[in-house]
């Protein structure tokens, strides 16, 4: 990821980010706009980090979760991004149907390793909502469990689901959730788990 230590006294203008990034080297940045609305976003995306003159030099592949004939782009793609060490990816269309090809998604988390997903959930000052005071961060195991995509038929009509949890993934996804919750000041982790109903 960027990063940038710089303190603003108040919202960061156009110019006193152009100043910020002057000196700064580029940085190499796999962009995967994905699928849906993914290549408008990327543009708007691009669009703003040239205007803030950020040190990013894009390297885009246009990965379709709907062609099951991009293997040679993917593989591509996942050599960009361990190349790069940073990524922005949009959705990436995930097949419904097991006649078809493999998730994308799924293909690179494992490949990768990417084992840990975050999602920060927080209410924005003046937009009304339902509940007040929400502020979470939502920690969750991208590799293993019901992500470990080993299924076969075990008879014509019948699908048998590996669920497939180790105790080191199941520390290393807790040590990460507890060290996100001590560098970003949370004062409370909460485990949820299926094991009640899977």
């Amino acid at each position: 990821m960027l990063r940038h230590s710089l303190a603003f006294h108040q919202l960061p203008t156009k110019k006193i980010l152009s100043r910020a990034f002057a000196t700064a080297t580029a940085q190499k940045v796999t962009l995967i706009p994905g699928d849906g609305v993914g290549h408008e976003l990327a543009e708007s995306v691009k669009a703003i980090f040239k205007a803030s003159n950020a040190p990013v030099e894009w390297e885009q592949f246009n990965l379709s979760g709907h062609d099951s004939s991009n293997d040679d782009l993917m593989k591509e793609t996942l050599a960009s991004l361990r190349r790069n060490k940073v990524g922005l990816k949009g959705i990436l269309y995930t097949p419904v149907s097991r006649l078809g090809h493999a998730s994308f998604n799924v293909s690179m988390r494992k490949d990768l390793d990417i084992y840990a997903s975050i999602s920060l959930v927080k209410n924005i000052p003046g937009v009304p909502s339902r509940f007040d005071n929400v502020d979470l961060a939502i920690v969750r195991e991208n590799t293993e469990g019901e992500y470990s995509g080993l299924e076969h038929q075990s008879h014509p009509g019948v699908v048998e689901s590996l669920k497939i949890v180790t105790r080191r993934k199941t520390e290393r996804i807790a040590r990460f959730a507890f060290d996100f919750a001590l560098k970003n000041h949370r004062k409370k982790v909460t485990c949820v788990h299926k094991a009640n109903i899977m």
